[in-house]
């Protein structure tokens, strides 16, 4: 996500108001901040010390709870640590798994260097490389109210930004 523009705690926070019994799994530091700012669930899953591990601990969940929506909120810098993850779960094909990718183009645990997302490397389009079927990219603060909408419906392995 655009730093400029939107602020990635009031995303996570809009994204999981009125939240069901949907299981929330985070990534390493300010995803697993963020959500412990927000919830305190026994549905919440926040990986705290597994770099580049998420998106695989939400597969094995919501292949555990294949009745049970399941989210991943991890950042960039996570996820390009994890780019195999992304052909697993497009092979895999839950219907009750979406990715939230918090863009920042930055390593925020390690000094906020650049990730490659700063230099172009679209995860999205990766995404839909491995085989995703349905990405969103979000920018601007009015597409969040849509985003939560579809992140809360379902259906195919979903990428979002």
């Amino acid at each position: 996500m655009n730093a400029a523009r939107l602020e990635r705690r009031t995303v996570m926070a809009q994204l999981l108001e009125e939240r069901g019994d949907l299981l929330v799994v985070t990534g390493l530091g300010a995803t697993a901040w963020d959500l412990a700012s927000l919830s305190d669930s026994p549905q919440d899953f926040p990986l705290w010390g597994a770099m580049g591990g998420a998106a695989m601990f939400g597969l094995g969940l919501a292949l555990a709870q294949p009745d049970r929506p399941v989210v991943v909120f991890t950042g960039d810098g996570e996820m390009l640590m994890g780019l195999g993850a992304l052909s697993t779960i497009a092979t895999t094909r839950p219907s009750n798994l979406s990715i939230v990718v918090l863009d920042n183009e930055r390593y925020g645990e390690t000094g906020a260097q650049h990730t490659h997302t700063a230099a172009g490397v679209d995860l999205a389009g990766v995404a839909r490389a491995c085989g995703f079927e349905r990405t969103t990219t979000v920018r601007e603060p009015g597409a969040v109210p849509a985003l939560r909408a579809d992140l809360h419906a379902g259906g195919a392995p979903s990428w979002r930004w």
